[in-house]
């Protein structure tokens, strides 16, 4: 792969080029771990305002993949991105690799043969392990080894390494055959005790983090505009701190979407209709299967958690500004995106590697 070469490789700060960025929870992870985010690509439209002003020094296309060529992208030592997730999703209709934007997964690994960097690193849903997929998914794989990465995945859920959210993703890290090593995913750091799997977790583990601790200290939100529309910046009293109005349906309705404020919240998705309830409300009274029902007498109560609570439960920064001209893009920003702290978990020690690798070349 990469030569063993210069003293300038040695001391270079490592540089990484994104690919499906999103607004960039992965990229600012990897950016507090020390990584030179120098390349983004990224395809909505209604993200890019997003990513510029958070990502300023970092060159951002806004092609579609597809029309990417591979020497538009500079020289990097690394690249990181989670292709769509839809097609995989246990969620969705689960079409993988026959729907054209599980196809995009072979995009990531056109760029990965043509660049050759030292390591990347994919995220997706669960639902990629899932028995429908789990062919597809192998011959994923096989594709990263056939190009002579050694490849390590791993199905993490954010709670044990210190995200206040249940959210269970796929990690794929591919080291370069160069460096000699398979990635280790770092050992959880989080547990709710006796309730997790023993051979998993020690004594020494630290409780998983609650709402209280991710949100708790935020004034009262303000609600969307009509037609979902965002405030004024001088009408909320921290940025992005709107919730979307309108009614819960009856998917919404199905199930439980209240948490309490010393648990952690239940997966932020990208889309508000689906938001989270606050903690703040009262129980939802189960009536029977897929079937809960607000408390009346707390009725008003109920609201779905902002897009700054739900960014504050994806560890982003409140420095960390979601530009939208309808709040929907707000939480779909932010559904979307690796949360930060885990990013960065997972960052630190592929720079620690890499370092080590530097180390053995002098």
């Amino acid at each position: 792969m990469r030569k063993k070469n210069t003293k300038s490789n040695r001391k270079k700060q490592f540089k990484v080029a994104a690919l499906f960025a999103g607004c960039g929870g992965l990229d600012l992870g990897f950016r507090n771990a020390g990584f030179d985010i120098v390349w983004a690509n990224e395809y909505d439209k209604t993200i890019w305002e997003t990513y510029e002003y958070n990502h300023p020094h970092t060159e951002l296309s806004k092609k579609s993949i597809l029309d990417v060529k591979s020497d538009e992208i500079p020289s990097v030592d690394g690249v990181i991105g989670g292709p769509p997730c839809q097609s995989w999703s246990l969620a969705g209709a689960m079409r993988g690799i026959n729907d054209p934007r599980g196809k995009l997964f072979y995009e990531y690994i056109r760029i990965l043969k043509d660049k050759k960097p030292l390591f990347f690193l994919a995220e997706n849903v669960a639902g990629i392990l899932s028995s429908a997929h789990i062919d597809s998914f192998h011959n994923i794989l096989k594709g990263f080894e056939d190009m002579g990465y050694k490849t390590a995945y791993a199905m993490l859920d954010a709670k044990h390494y210190g995200i206040p959210q249940d959210r269970k993703r796929v990690f794929i890290i591919g080291y370069s055959k160069d460096i000699g090593k398979v990635f280790k995913f770092p050992e959880p750091t989080h547990t709710n005790g006796n309730k997790a799997p023993e051979e998993l977790f020690s004594e020494k583990m630290l409780p998983i983090k609650s709402l209280k601790e991710a949100i708790g200290d935020l004034p009262n939100a303000v609600p969307a505009k009509v037609k979902n529309k965002p405030n004024n910046f001088d009408e909320v009293p921290v940025p992005n701190h709107e919730y979307m109005i309108g009614g819960f349906s009856t998917i919404y309705m199905s199930r439980n979407r209240k948490r309490e404020w010393d648990e952690p919240s239940f997966t932020i998705q990208a889309g508000g209709r689906h938001a989270p309830l606050h903690p703040s409300a009262p129980k939802m009274k189960k009536i029977e299967k897929d079937w809960w029902e607000f408390n009346k007498r707390g009725e008003k109560l109920y609201r779905r958690m902002s897009v700054r609570e739900c960014a504050r439960v994806q560890t982003f920064p409140d420095d960390f500004i979601f530009k939208y001209e309808g709040v929907a893009d707000g939480y779909k920003m932010v559904g979307n995106a690796v949360p930060v702290n885990l990013a960065t978990v997972l960052a630190s020690q592929i720079k620690k590697d890499l370092m080590d690798y530097c180390k053995k070349i002098k």
